[in-house]
């Protein structure tokens, strides 16, 4: 099937389900995937059939485009940096923009998959998609807004749920949650998108396909094995809040998940400074981005960035040359009071971190038990020996360090 065929018949499928979704007045997003499944389910059948009819191929090219991706958005909710951040971007505009980048990545390919979770200040809650999701009918079972007739199905379920679940988020937070808060629950977002892409990437497996038999990693060093998986995924972060060193043991574990299936993780810093995202971008190959407050300003420039740097997938960015920053902050923070630091104290035995031998109990280590031994010279400052000036060589008799003109040959 030539190129310009293929898109026009993919063009066609998704007109014709969500012809049939409106006319069936569905509303629901999960009545609406399950619809769009079950069509192309019941389009592939048929085509299978009447291959077996007359001998031809129909699909015999439709594996080579890329594959489906699932972005997984992880959104820093803290409503404290927010409104230390709403003079250039607010909450409300960033979510604006934020749904047109998601509609964008649907829109590229009808099997592109999104998820959304918010990692707020006491818990990480899912966005999209949830389970019993909000659905506005008359009586009739029409919607009603009558502009959403006029809007796909999907990028309609998307935008619907985000905006319903963070409301109910925001409104259910309440003021204590928010003293003494820094952070957000990072961590648990973070666990939570490895344990749905891994759900996702084992149905859209083939049926029969054994698990041990596919391995997300197992394309680390060649591209070209990657772009034949079944689906490619990715964590995009958009991070508000400036300390997590309370949840490093739990973040850099999500981490080194992610880099052993081969996930990037893209973050895209709003405002504050954390080491720890800069290090997971840097250790699954993802995109890393602080932009200035003055590119913000107004969502416009926060827009444009989604769109430039964090919109190809994995495919396309074997292309593409990533943006970015080249240096990265391998700081770490310490198990016992969990303050990043420059220089710390290692135990030889579980690789624990500790800002000083003194917090160490009897020379024992906190995490794993072991006795530690020091030497009794530990803490003192190595002595700095100046260096001696380097003289200049005198040449001729003249007793200074420019070679004499006319000086005669060396005997041999």
């Amino acid at each position: 099937m030539a190129p310009r065929k293929k898109k026009v018949q993919e063009a066609a499928d998704i007109a014709a389900v969500a012809v049939t979704i409106a006319i069936a007045g569905v509303n629901d997003a999960d009545e609406v995937e399950a619809r769009r499944r079950q069509f192309v389910a019941e389009e592939q059948r048929q085509r299978h059939t009447m291959d077996a009819i007359d001998g031809t191929q129909r699909d015999s090219k439709a594996d080579e485009g890329p594959p489906p991706s699932l972005l997984t958005v992880i959104l820093d909710t803290n409503p404290v940096a927010w409104n230390a951040l709403s003079s250039t971007l607010s909450l409300p505009n960033a979510i604006s923009k934020l749904l047109v980048f998601i509609n964008a990545h649907l829109a590229i390919n009808h099997a592109n998959q999104i998820a959304v979770i918010a990692s707020h200040t006491n818990t990480a809650s899912w966005l999209y998609p949830t389970p019993n999701a909000p659905s506005k009918r008359h009586q009739n079972g029409t919607p009603k807004d009558a502009g959403d007739a006029n809007k796909y199905r999907p990028f309609w379920a998307v935008e619907q749920q985000v905006r319903y679940n963070l409301t109910k988020l925001m409104d259910s937070t309440k003021d204590e949650d928010l003293e003494n808060t820094e952070s957000t629950q990072i961590a648990g977002a973070l666990t939570m998108a490895l344990a749905y892409i891994n759900k996702q990437t084992i149905l859209s497996r083939p049926p029969g396909l054994e698990a041990h038999m596919v391995n997300i990693g197992e394309s680390k060093d060649d591209p070209h094995k990657k772009s034949s998986a079944t689906l490619l995924s990715r964590i995009l972060v958009l991070s508000v809040s400036s300390d997590l060193s309370d949840q490093y043991i739990q973040v850099m574990n999500g981490i080194f998940a992610a880099q052993r299936l081969q996930i990037p993780m893209d973050v895209m810093k709003l405002s504050g400074s954390t080491v720890f995202l800069q290090q997971a971008s840097d250790a699954t190959g993802g995109i890393y981005l602080d932009p200035q407050s003055s590119a913000l300003k107004g969502g416009a420039g926060f827009l444009q960035y989604l769109m430039m740097a964090y919109l190809p997938d994995v495919t396309a960015r074997q292309l593409l040359v990533r943006p970015g920053k080249g240096e990265v902050d391998f700081r770490a923070a310490c198990f016992c009071h969990r303050n990043v630091i420059d220089l710390g104290y290692v135990c030889s035995v579980c690789l624990s971190i500790f800002c000083s031998p003194t917090v160490l109990i009897d020379s024992t280590c906190l995490t794993c038990g072991t006795q530690l031994s020091l030497p009794a010279n530990y803490n003192v400052t190595p002595a700095t020996i100046q260096r001696a000036k380097k003289k200049k060589k005198k040449l001729g008799d003249a007793g200074v360090g420019t070679p004499m003109t006319g000086a005669t040959t060396p005997a041999r």
